[in-house]
């Protein structure tokens, strides 16, 4: 399918800076059908669910990857670059974005305020970063270092601070790992998921640690031609069994965030059957895709032609979300990390 079918116009106004407060305050869109579109709170969320439905949310945790160092050089001045950490690869290894990329060579050593790092396997814009410290402190190192990843549409417009330390954490984050956060699952309050239990709506937990691919921007001018990058996800063997339960019992499941039905669609066979997963998903999915498991999705507003936009697409329909869309813009919606949510009904096709 060609990109620009994805496109839409977004005034930078409704783009959010900040989440609101409480968490569950933001504004819920719930799309039920092609011109169906009611203006809830996320709030709402357990008026909009049944008793036996499941809610599956993702448990990764974003660490501190954004560094910013002096770089040393044998007969070179030092210049400040900033790394995005993207990968582990091992205990003090690490994959990373550099900016600017043109300054920095192999062989260059990365000064972090007295810490140590070393630069291999330069190749375009990312580069292999080796700490010299002890395996068992690369935590403190990162906590000490490091903040908070932030979009680049936020980013731009104000450097990351104390708040986005909690703000940019889901109510379900153990598992450490993203380099961004499952967003929808930033709505969430104690309170929230009392409630749903309460309406007899329960959790399950999935593992996907979001890699930075989620903002590299679609550069083809067809779908066909963009690559996905790899994200490593876990389902584990008791939420596997749990989710067919769930759906044997006439239930339905209803992913928390793009991230969690991607792993989960990854998981399940062409019969629906839910199977345990551990490894890593490049899954892409677009228009005619035809979901597994997925019943219902509560996802954040994306950006124009993202591999996001194209997925809410395939699950509601692509008229269906320009118009959603053009409804949430009309109505002050907020958009993207921060901003509000909306909760989607699967097309069958």
């Amino acid at each position: 399918m060609q990109v620009d079918l994805f496109d839409f116009d977004l005034p930078e106004s409704l783009i959010a800076l900040r989440p609101v407060t409480p968490r569950d305050s933001a504004r819920l869109l719930h799309v039920s059908g092609s011109a169906a579109f009611d203006d809830k709170s996320v709030a709402d969320l357990p008026d909009l669910l049944n008793s036996g439905d499941a809610l599956v949310v993702n448990v990764t945790k974003v660490i501190p990857a954004r560094l910013s160092g002096i770089r040393h050089r044998a007969g070179g001045e030092g210049a400040q670059i900033e790394f995005t950490l993207t990968e582990r690869l091992g205990p003090v290894d690490w994959r990373c974005f550099l900016k600017p990329a043109k300054r920095v060579k192999d062989g260059d050593v990365i000064d972090f305020n007295g810490v140590l790092a070393d630069v291999s396997a330069r190749k375009d814009g990312e580069a292999q970063l080796s700490f010299r410290v002890v395996a068992d402190a690369m935590e403190t190192t990162l906590s000490e270092l490091g903040s908070m990843p932030l979009p680049p549409y936020i980013a731009s417009k104000r450097a990351p601070d104390s708040r986005d330390n909690d703000d940019y954490q889901t109510l379900f984050a153990t598992q450490d790992g993203a380099v961004a956060a499952p967003t929808a699952g930033l709505h969430f309050t104690p309170e929230l998921v009392q409630r749903l239990k309460d309406k007899g709506v329960s959790l399950h937990e999935v593992t996907l640690h979001v890699g930075p691919g989620t903002f590299v921007p679609v550069k083809v001018d067809d779908t066909e031609a963009h690559q996905m990058h790899g994200e490593w996800g876990q389902v584990t063997p008791q939420t596997a069994a749990q989710l067919n339960q769930v759906h044997e019992d006439g239930g339905r499941i209803i992913c928390v965030g793009t991230t969690s039905l991607r792993l989960l669609e990854s998981a399940t066979d062409e019969a629906g059957i839910v199977h345990p997963f551990e490894d890593v998903t490049d899954i892409f999915i677009t228009p005619g895709y035809r979901f597994r498991a997925a019943d219902m999705l509560l996802t954040n507003f994306h950006l124009p032609k993202s591999t996001l936009f194209m997925l809410i697409s395939a699950f509601s329909g692509l008229d269906t979300m320009q118009a959603a869309y053009a409804h949430a813009i009309g109505a002050g919606y907020r958009f993207y990390s921060y901003g509000d949510a909306c909760l989607l009904e699967r097309q069958e096709i």
